[in-house]
This record gives structure tokens, sequence and C-alpha cells, in this order.
């Protein structure tokens, strides 16, 4: 039996719950009939996308990335910042029925790469752009195409042309049901240095506001050498988040901004966009001083990435997308219109879940009365080992792993040939060791892991 196998039995025994928390935060509750209290029965209309970052829900929550227990009272998510969008991506943006030409719509791109059954360990990618998301050109020109026209995505506004965005994977692994590590990582995936913030985000779901008696949860910074944001929520008592070094952290209330939401005078101090005003608008004001709350963030995780570089904050707490969006998984055939120019070959590049630079690849007009070409998202075969000179370049074919072999033609003493990384791992190269005796039978050598790594047989 193995260990996912033990905790399916103990969590159908009910003996440990194992799927207490999992991946049950909603992507958008903005715009849904269960958050309507509209006077016409208008869903769509009565919570919108860009009110959804102050209006406090009260049935369901939703974030990036994120996960929740089963009864959805304490939620944890990401928020991402690139400092050129004006909100903070805190959850999915799309389109309702009556914006888009072919009814709603998400106009993303994330996968939802692996989870157990229990959910003991769980893997989520999003990738988002280093420049403003297009939120006004996705919502205008979807609202201008007609019925028979094909949807206008995140891909066709070419906001990841040179691959100009970031990596975002968030890791979940339980250590027990009540113990949970997360990791983020980000990588940047563009030709320049561009600027990531992330801010881990927990908060309570709002059920006070709705119920006089109802008794409000409550979190506060905690003390020691690292950061610790202590919750005590009246179902499941007292939790932890607990984060890698001493950050700062944000608090504020998880009530509606009624002021900004409902036009009214005057309203709570501390309301649920009170991070946002924060990092992105730069209100101090925004934040509660005295460091307490129902939602808080950490702040401290940004960093100017070089291109190809990781970015791995850590923090520890108590699949193919299900819609794949155009050109973003290898082998996806989409209808193109920006991206490609021209009717054959490699063109321009496109995302892919690995991070390896995909290319649009024409392979001939739609079959639909819609614009564009039909085009595919391919990763190009790396090209073969090659090496600066004849006398250094093995006879055969280079070996695909690090630690096989493969016979060299004859060297010169001491020389050395490099090839690609397709040959195996990163760098690698063909070190060509000789016999000293000038005109001997050339050795074989090997694809090592390092420059120079060679091993004589």
């Amino acid at each position: 039996m193995t260990p996912e196998h033990r905790r399916l039995a103990e969590s159908e025994s009910r003996t440990s719950h194992w799927k207490r928390w999992g991946p049950y935060l909603s992507e958008r509750a903005w715009g849904t009939v269960r958050e309507d209290y509209s006077a016409d029965g208008c869903a769509w209309e009565y919570i919108s996308h860009d009110a959804s970052r102050s209006k406090a829900y009260r049935w369901n929550e939703d974030g990036l990335a994120g996960i929740s227990d089963r009864h959805q009272k304490i939620c944890f998510a990401l928020a991402l910042w690139n400092e050129r969008d004006g909100i903070l991506k805190e959850r999915l943006f799309g389109l309702t029925g009556n914006e888009g030409n072919h009814a709603e719509d998400v106009k993303e791109c994330y996968y939802y790469l692996d989870s157990t059954p229990t959910h003991s360990y769980m893997k989520h990618l999003y990738k988002y752009p280093q420049a403003a998301f297009p939120y006004a050109e996705l919502l205008q020109e979807n609202r201008n195409r007609g019925r028979a026209a094909g949807e206008f995505e995140l891909m066709d506004t070419g906001i990841f042309e040179d691959q100009r965005y970031f990596d975002v994977f968030t890791e979940y692994a339980k250590a027990g049901p009540e113990d949970i590590c997360i990791r983020i990582t980000a990588a940047n995936r563009g030709p320049d240095e561009a600027t990531l913030h992330i801010l881990p985000t927990i908060w309570f779901r709002n059920t006070w506001s709705w119920e006089p008696s109802a008794k409000r949860p409550f979190m506060h910074r905690g003390g020691g050498a690292r950061a610790v944001i202590e919750l005590e929520e009246p179902l499941y008592g007292k939790r932890r988040l607990i984060f890698e070094g001493d950050v700062p952290l944000l608090f504020t209330e998880n009530e509606t901004n009624t002021v900004r939401v409902f036009h009214a005078e005057s309203g709570p101090t501390f309301c649920k966009d009170g991070i946002n005003e924060y990092v992105v608008n730069g209100n101090r004001q925004a934040v509660k001083p005295g460091q307490t709350g129902t939602k808080a963030a950490a702040p401290g995780w940004s960093s100017v990435t070089m291109p190809g570089a990781l970015f791995r904050p850590h923090s520890a707490g108590s699949a193919c997308p299900r819609r794949p969006p155009p050109g973003t998984s290898p082998g996806t055939s989409v209808r193109a219109n920006s991206p490609l120019r021209s009717p054959t070959g490699w063109t321009s590049s496109c995302p892919t879940p690995s991070g390896r630079g995909g290319r649009w690849r024409a392979i001939g007009p739609t079959t639909r009365r819609s614009q564009g070409t039909l085009a595919r998202c391919e990763v190009p075969a790396r090209r073969p080992c090659s090496s600066p000179s004849t006398a250094s370049r093995p006879s055969t074919a280079p070996p695909r792993a690090p630690g096989t072999s493969a016979c060299c033609g004859t060297p010169t003493t001491g020389s050395r040939c490099r090839c690609s990384p397709g040959c195996g791992a990163s760098p690698v190269s063909w070190s060509v060791t000789t016999s000293r005796t000038p005109g001997a039978t050339p050795r074989t050598t090997r694809c090592g892991s390092t420059p120079g790594a060679s091993a004589i047989r």
C-alpha cells in the first residue's frame, strides 16, 4: 500500500481529515448567481471583475492558485504585481455572458499541473505577462465581434511576444492533515530584466456581516524571529501561517468598500482592497497599523529577475488546463492572427508549460469563416551536437544522456569539443582526451554535466 493509499483509507474512515484542505477556492466568484443580490436578477452585472477586489463575498471566495478548507472559512492564494498593472493580479479575468461574443469566457493562461486524490501534493502554473494586462482591449474587441467570428483571446493581443512573461509555479505538500508546506517559484522567460512582486495572502471569508450573532474570526502578527500570522477561527480554532525569514506583513479587513462599490458617503476605514491600495497606489492609510485584521499579505517577496532567472520565496503553513488557452501547450491547434508573420515555417514565440521556448508553426488556412491562419504551438527539436572542428568531432551521433560514451575521430592531444545542452544536463561538454603517445588509437569520451568532465574507457 502506497502512502497515498493509506491517506485515502484514513480519510475514508474519518480517522484523519486529509481532504479538509484542498483546491476548493474558486477561480471566480464575481458575476455569479451565488453572489447575486441585484434587484433585476442580472447576476453578470451585479459584481463585475472591477468591483470584485472591493466587494466582500458572502457564499464563496476566489483567488489565484489558491486553497481553502472544505467550508471555505480560511483561504490562501497569491497576489502578483508587475509594476505595470493598475491593480494586483488576485483572481482570473474573463468576460460575462453579455461581454463575450460567445458568452462567458476566461481570458487567462493557467494550468493545474498535478494533484493527488487527497490533495497531499498540488501544483499550479500561472503565466503572468510582464506588460500591463490588456483588460480593456479584451473587453472591447470581444464586444465588437459577432457570434460568427472567432473569440479574441489573450494570445491574440501580442502580450506574450518574445516570451515577456513570468512563469509562477505554486506547490502545496502536506506533511500532515493540518500541516501544509507551500513553495512559490517564479521564472522570467523574457529577454530583459523584469520586476515581479509576489504577495502570499490569507484571509477569512466574511461570515459575520450577514449574521449579527456570528463570532468574528481574528488574525494578527505573531512574535519570534520569523514572520508568523496567527489565526483564530470559531470552527477550526488556532492556525498559523509561517514565513521563512522576518518579512513585513500587511493587514486589513475583508469588508466591502461601500464608498467605491455603492458610492456611499462613508464606509469602513479598512476594506478588502486595502492591500491593493497600499501596494499599487501607495496609500499607507489603507492598511491597519496594529497588525491585526481578517485579511493579511506579505509584500516583501519582490525581485528584479534576469532573463531565465528563478525567484523562489518560500512560505510554510499550518495538469493541463481544463480549457487550454490557445497555443499554450505543444500540439494545440489554434486560429491565429497576429502571432504569424509568414504562411509556413517557424514564426513568433509562444509560451509552453515547461518553460521552453515554443514557436508558432503555420499548418494551413482555417476551415471556418473566421479570419486567421491555423497554427500550432510547438517546441522545435534541438539541433544535434556539433563541435568547432572536424578533428575533434565524435564520429558517431552524440548520446542523449550524461554518462554514455561515443567514439571520437583522431583529435589533437588535449583538444576539446563542446556540444549543445540537448545532449544531457546543462551545461554539458564533450571532453576529448587522447593517449600521451602521438598517433595512438583515440579513446572514448562522455557527455558530462560540467565543462571538461570526461571519463576514459
